[in-house]
């Protein structure tokens, strides 16, 4: 079972910067396409960003031109650097994978998608 374990979450003041990080871990597997999304106060879940194996990045456009996605495939490892944090930057932060298991380094069956538990970023005025 994969599990994605999320680190960097906090409070920080409006203007500052917070670094997330998702390590995913737990079986052989090939990460498609990993990323964040996120869920503020009486808010629906929405795509914050995602980036492919290939590099391929999908971002928002509420934060495309102040937050940075990027990962590391050797660690499975996906960072998202955020700057000039907003207070509508507010929410639980999620991360996402999609993947493929795999034997003898060759993938199989069907595409499985994971979610980390959430960490919160709260921005203040």
């Amino acid at each position: 079972q994969v599990e994605l374990v999320e680190s960097g979450g906090g409070s920080v003041q409006s203007g500052g910067s917070l670094r997330l990080s998702c390590a995913a871990s737990g079986g052989a597997f090939s990460i498609k396409r990993m990323g964040w999304y996120r869920q503020g106060p009486g808010k629906e879940r929405e795509l914050v960003a995602t980036i492919s194996t290939g590099g391929n990045i999908k971002i928002a456009d509420s934060v495309k031109d102040r937050f940075i996605i990027f990962r590391d495939n050797a660690k499975n490892t996906v960072y998202l650097q955020m700057n000039n944090l907003k207070p509508e930057d507010t929410a639980v932060y999620y991360c996402n994978a999609d993947l493929k298991y795999q034997i003898y380094n060759v993938d199989y069956g069907d595409e499985y998608h994971y979610w980390g538990q959430g960490t919160q970023v709260t921005v203040s005025s």
